[in-house]
């Protein structure tokens, strides 16, 4: 692999900015500094006016995952390399055993399907059923592994929801192995009482998915899972935040010193459920995910939590499907099936809404969209960090590149995208992943399996790493 010099950029990480060049070689930074000589045969990119970031870190995605008698569209090489055009160069996507499954033949399965990814990827384990075997394979996953969280869900009764006792006991299983557990926190049990009564009021409309899951049922779930954790003396982490109620928890307990970190989407920062009253069923229908859009006000709710750092992390939960899957749920808005796309937007989107509004610094930027993620789980500081001997995970922005986000221009596998006719200024122009020049400029050059699986180390009792 020729090394690179990015040349005459602003170099911003979480702590600082500084004008200097970088140096990638081997894959990894050898170089930071003015001035930087290129070696005989190297490629020089050109990054004058823009800002030089650590690729981007997706720590929640949902690549080729079978749910609701589907398949999710994006597969490994799809959605990576969608992940690579938008400046992102590493995820991390959940692992699905089926009810009664062992979760390391649910791993080898998943690990099958990524080795043609295009980007570094890692893994986290659904805890999608409990009992001693599940019990017994955690410690493999963790010490042999390198898969040091593990995601309970207090939704979808009779599937994927898991009685309180049981996630207790898998609680304090990760806190004996080192592990980061997470939740989904919606109430399951409100959720499918009032499923029920608006199917039985005649409501199959996608809006009636937004009116079963109100977000007082994520506030309750947040605080009794965040409860549950401090009980059990194990820091916690909370996906996909949506709701005010639910941010407040989170801040209310990290105030008072307990160890929870929330994360939250792009789309819940600009969204509201509007969408899911368009009488257009496609543009409904592709809104739907778990939990929804929220009423208007919560995006405003959700942006003073980041402020406040009660929210410090962002994902995409990119689970799309093309309109063609979502009308599944013509007829009963309960089979419509849940995800939306984002891991391709991610970085731009949040640009434009946080740094160009003046809610967000570019060092903030880069700890929502990287450096968190890494320290959180334990990627740090070989990702999210532009320090020598880091992995050469770049991403070059340039603040003044203006784009039109439309689902026909996108390299998400989809039809449809919630960002239809968004107006951007600032992009990414350039991502590198491992040193591959990956995106140049609008050319996308992803490689089928070039990307790495990267085991995890788990954090030891004390869990100094996690915040």
């Amino acid at each position: 692999m020729a090394a690179t010099v990015i040349r005459g950029g602003t170099v911003v990480d979480a702590s600082g900015r500084r004008r200097a060049d970088l140096l990638l070689r081997d894959g990894r930074i050898a170089a930071v500094g003015e001035g930087i000589e290129a070696p005989a045969g190297a490629a020089v990119v050109d990054a004058g006016g823009c800002f030089v970031l650590p690729g981007g870190i997706d720590p929640h995605t949902h690549m080729q995952l079978p749910t609701m008698g589907t398949v999710a569209a994006d597969d490994f090489l799809t959605g990576t390399a969608a992940a690579a055009a938008g400046g992102t160069t590493t995820i991390l996507d959940f692992v699905g055993p089926d009810r009664g499954e062992p979760p390391l033949a649910a791993l080898a399965r998943w690990r099958s399907w990524a080795a043609k990814a295009a980007i570094d990827y890692g893994f986290h384990m659904t805890v999608s059923w409990w009992g001693p075997e599940f019990r017994r394979d955690m410690e493999p996953l963790v010490r042999d592994e390198g898969v040091a969280s593990f995601k309970f869900f207090l939704a979808y009764k009779g599937g994927l929801m898991l009685p309180d006792e049981d996630i207790l006991a898998g609680f304090l299983r990760c806190r004996e192995l080192g592990a980061l557990p997470q939740v989904h926190a919606e109430n399951g049990e409100l959720i499918a009482y009032l499923q029920a009564k608006l199917l039985a009021e005649g409501r199959i409309e996608p809006l009636a998915h937004a009116l079963s899951r109100p977000p007082q049922l994520e506030g309750e779930a947040t605080l009794r899972a965040i409860t549950m954790a401090e009980t059990a003396e194990v820091p916690l982490y909370v996906v996909h935040v949506s709701a005010e109620e639910a941010a407040s928890a989170i801040g209310s307990a990290r105030r008072r010193g307990v160890r929870v970190v929330g994360e939250t989407l792009p789309g819940f920062l600009a969204i509201d459920d509007s969408v899911y009253a368009s009488p257009d069923f496609d543009r409904a229908a592709g809104h739907v995910m778990s939990p929804p859009y929220r009423p208007r006000g919560h995006q405003e709710a959700l942006w003073r939590a980041v402020e406040a750092r009660a929210l410090t992390v962002t994902g995409t939960d990119h689970c799309c499907f093309t309109k063609e899957q979502k009308r599944r749920g013509l007829g009963r808005f309960t089979l419509i099936p849940n995800g939306c796309g984002g891991v391709e937007d991610r970085l731009n989107v949040l640009w434009n809404l946080g740094v160009n509004a003046g809610r967000l610094t570019p060092e903030r930027f880069v700890s929502l969209t990287s450096t968190e993620a890494a320290r959180v789980f334990n990627l740090w500081p070989r990702k999210g960090s532009l320090e020598v001997g880091a992995d050469a995970d770049v991403a070059v922005l340039d603040p003044a590149r203006t784009r039109t986000l439309s689902a026909r221009t996108q390299h998400q596998n989809t039809d449809f995208s919630v960002w239809e006719g968004l107006e951007l200024r600032g992009a990414v122009v350039h991502t590198f992943a491992g040193g591959r020049h990956v995106f140049a400029d609008g050319d996308l050059r992803a490689e089928a399996g070039a990307g790495r699986f990267l085991r995890r180390e788990p954090f030891g009792a004390v869990y100094r790493s996690v915040l």
